[in-house]
């Protein structure tokens, strides 16, 4: 269960800080820029199931992914302007490796999959949503066989809004 959030965190954590496309900053990959300040993160628990687990930990993923959201974080113009998420993407998991099989992030899209692998699990994830330079709309899922038999599916829905200026207290 701990490899599975790890990997769901670092898929969620692609899919709030990559780019984004809107009326502004074009990148020459067709790639544009978010706008700096305030993002809030949402994330839904869309769909969890695993074979033999109970309800009462089904109950507790949902919770616990949910509890992330209302995330505030500030990007300063300076964090923004270096983003990269093909680079971010051939770092891997940190505490694994993904292998992608496609990385098209572009022209207000994001459509990415492959397989990533965390101490002997193998996860087939993919990343598919919207992105504006003030919003961005993504869904991730992720597939895979658990050391208990049967597979395992995870749908997470990962929305990020610009909400202003950055506040004070708000992380980077």
């Amino acid at each position: 269960m701990k490899k599975l959030i790890t990997i769901a965190a670092f898929g969620a954590v692609l899919a709030i800080s990559g780019c984004s496309k809107g009326d502004d900053k074009t990148t020459d990959s067709g790639v544009v820029k978010r706008e700096a300040g305030s993002w809030k993160t949402d994330i839904k628990l869309v769909k969890f199931e695993m074979p033999g687990i109970p309800d009462e930990m089904k109950s507790g993923m949902k919770q616990m992914m949910e509890g992330a959201s209302g995330m505030e974080q500030c990007f300063t113009q300076e964090q923004v302007d270096k983003e990269d998420i093909a680079a971010e993407l051939a770092k891997g998991s940190g505490s694994g490796e993904c292998k992608w099989s496609k990385q098209n992030v572009a022209g207000g899209s994001i459509d990415i999959a492959g397989t990533c692998q965390a101490n002997g699990q193998t996860i087939d994830m993919t990343m598919a949503g919207t992105m504006a330079s003030t919003k961005q709309d993504v869904t991730m899922t992720m597939n895979g066989a658990v050391p208990t038999g049967g597979n395992m599916e995870m749908v997470m829905q990962i929305t990020s809004t610009h909400v202003g200026p950055c506040k004070a207290g708000t992380t980077t």
